[in-house]
C-alpha cells in the first residue's frame, strides 16, 4: 500500500506476558518502522490510521504444518478417526488423486481467508494432489489474492511407483525454484513420510534440497505405523533413517513427531530441525506415548500446526493440557514460557528463517505481519504484566490482520473478497471431488 499504515493507541503484546499500553505502531512497506508512545506519533497526510482504542496488537500467528486443501477433503469425523492408520492413509490418497487444480485453488483460497480471520498470517502447507505443477501454482495464486504468507510443498510418496514420484518431485522442485525470492509465497520440497517413501526418492529429495538450498516439509514419525513399517523395511527407526539420508537439519520442517524417544528428540535438536507439533491429534488419532515431554524439554525450534483440522487455538488448548501434566510431575518449571514459545517464539524463528526478516515481536525492523484483537488487556500498572495474555490472544475475535504490510482483514471483514462467496466456491469444489470419489457409497 502507498503511504504509512498507522496503528494508534494500541496495547503492544510481548510474549513474556507484559503489554505496553498507549502505543502507536508505524508500518511502511513490509516492515514495522516505529513503535512509540501514541502522543509522539502524529497522523500525517496520506496515512491509513487505524483507531485501536486500546486494543491488543500482536504478531500474526503461524500454522507450522497444515493441509489447507486435504484437511477439507476428509474432515476429522468420528468415523474417519476410528479407522486404523493404514485405512486412513488409503482413503486420503484415493481422494487426493481426484483433486484438480481448480479444486485446489478454490479450497486454498477459502482456507487462507479463514486463517486470516483467525489471526494466522503464515502457513506451511503440505499439499497432496495428482497435478503437482497445477496444484502448487493454484495455491500460490490463491494465497496472493487474499494476502496470506504461504510456504507450499507437495507430499510426494512412492506408493504410485518411482516414475510418478520422480515427476511429482521435479514439478515441486520447479515451483520451489521459481518462488525462491517471492515476497509472500515460497516453495519447499515435500515428501509424505518415511514409511511411504523408498530410499531412491528420499535420496533425490535430500540432494535437491542441498542443490536448491530449499526447505523440506514432511511428516516425522507420525504414528506407530510409520515407525514399525520403516523398521521392518529398512532396519532403522524413522529419525535415524532420515538423518542418515541427510534430511534432518536447518532446512527441515518436520510435522507431528508423535513416535519419538528421548535420544531421537536430542538428535533433532542437535540437527537444527524445526518440529511442528499437533498436540490435539495425539489425543484423537493415535494410541501410544505422548511425545510432548521428550520434545519440549529438548528441542528449541518448535511450533504448533493444525494439520488442516481445527485452529491454532485448539492446538494451544491441547498443548496446555500436555504441558500442565508434565509440570505437575515436576519435570517442566515454566508452563507459560513453554506455551509462549510454542505459539509465538518458535514459529517466529521459522518465519525469519524462511523470509529473512525478524518476526514475532512488535518492534522496529520486524516483519509487518500483525493482528489487532478485539480485547483491551488489563495489566499491572507498575510491571505491565497481563495475566494469561496468551489466553486473551487465543480467545479474542480478530479485528485487523496485516500481512507483509497489507491490510487483509479490517474490523473482522475480509478485504477484497466476499468471504461467503469463497465458502460457496469451496463447497462446490468439495462436492465435485466427493462425487468423483463416490464417498457416499
Amino acid at each position: 500500500m502507498e503511504g504509512r499504515l498507522l496503528l494508534k493507541n494500541c496495547a503492544v503484546f510481548r510474549a513474556d506476558g507484559r503489554v505496553r499500553t498507549g502505543m502507536a505502531v508505524v508500518v511502511e512497506g513490509n516492515t514495522i518502522r516505529r513503535v512509540a508512545p501514541d502522543a509522539q506519533v502524529p497522523v500525517l497526510p496520506g496515512d491509513w490510521e487505524v483507531a485501536c482504542r486500546g486494543r491488543l496488537v500482536a504478531s500474526g500467528l503461524v500454522d507450522c504444518h497444515s493441509h489447507l486443501v486435504n484437511g477439507q477433503l476428509l474432515p476429522a469425523s468420528g468415523y474417519f478417526l476410528l479407522l486404523n492408520p493404514r485405512e486412513r492413509l488409503e482413503r486420503m490418497l484415493r481422494v487426493a488423486r481426484l483433486v484438480t487444480a481448480e479444486d485446489v485453488e478454490a479450497l486454498t483460497r477459502f482456507a487462507a481467508a479463514r486463517a486470516l480471520r483467525h489471526g494466522v498470517t503464515m502457513v506451511v502447507d503440505h499439499l497432496s494432489c495428482h497435478d503437482v505443477a497445477g496444484g502448487l501454482a493454484a495455491q500460490a495464486r490463491a494465497a496472493e489474492s487474499v494476502g496470506l504468507r504461504l510456504v507450499a510443498s507437495h507430499a510426494t510418496h512412492s506408493l504410485d511407483g518411482d516414475s510418478q514420484a520422480q515427476t511429482w518431485l521435479a514439478d515441486n522442485a520447479e515451483f520451489a525454484s521459481r518462488h525462491r525470492e517471492h515476497p509472500l509465497v515460497r516453495g519447499a520440497l515435500g515428501f509424505h513420510a518415511s514409511y511411504t517413501c523408498d530410499h531412491a526418492l528420499l535420496t533425490r529429495v535430500s540432494r535437491l534440497s542441498r542443490e536448491l538450498d530449499t526447505p523440506t516439509v514432511f511428516h516425522l514419525a507420525e504414528s506407530e505405523d510409520d515407525l514399525t513399517t520403516t523398521y521392518s523395511r529398512h532396519g532403522q527407526r524413522v529419525v535415524p533413517r532420515l538423518d542418515a539420508l541427510g534430511l534432518l537439519g536447518p532446512n527441515a520442517i518436520a510435522g507431528y513427531a508423535r513416535a519419538l524417544d528421548t535420544a531421537e528428540a536430542t538428535r533433532l535438536a542437535e540437527s537444527g530441525t524445526f518440529v511442528a507439533l499437533a498436540p490435539r491429534g495425539v489425543r484423537t488419532l493415535e494410541r501410544g506415548v505422548d511425545p510432548m515431554e521428550a520434545v519440549v524439554s529438548r528441542i528449541h525450534l518448535l511450533g504448533l500446526g493444525t494439520g488442516g483440522h481445527g485452529s491454532l487455538q485448539d492446538e494451544l488448548l491441547a498443548a496446555t493440557v500436555g504441558v500442565l501434566r508434565i509440570a505437575r510431575a515436576g519435570r517442566l518449571p515454566d508452563v507459560d514460557n513453554t506455551l509462549a514459545h510454542l505459539l509465538v517464539n518458535g514459529p517466529a524463528e521459522l518465519c525469519t528463517r524462511l523470509f529473512g526478516l525478524p518476526s514475532g515481536n512488535v518492534e522496529e525492523g520486524s516483519l509487518a505481519d500483525l493482528v489487532v484483537y478485539d480485547t483491551v488487556p488489563p495489566a499491572d500498572p507498575e510491571t505491565g504484566y497481563s495475566p494469561h495474555l496468551l489466553g486473551q490472544v487465543s480467545g479474542s475475535p480478530v479485528a485487523w490482520t496485516v500481512v507483509n504490510g497489507r491490510v487483509c482483514v479490517r474490523e473482522g471483514q475480509l478485504l477484497g473478497h466476499d468471504y461467503i462467496a469463497l465458502s460457496h466456491a469451496a463447497t462446490e469444489a468439495l462436492h465435485r471431488v466427493w462425487t468423483r470419489a463416490r464417498l457416499g457409497s
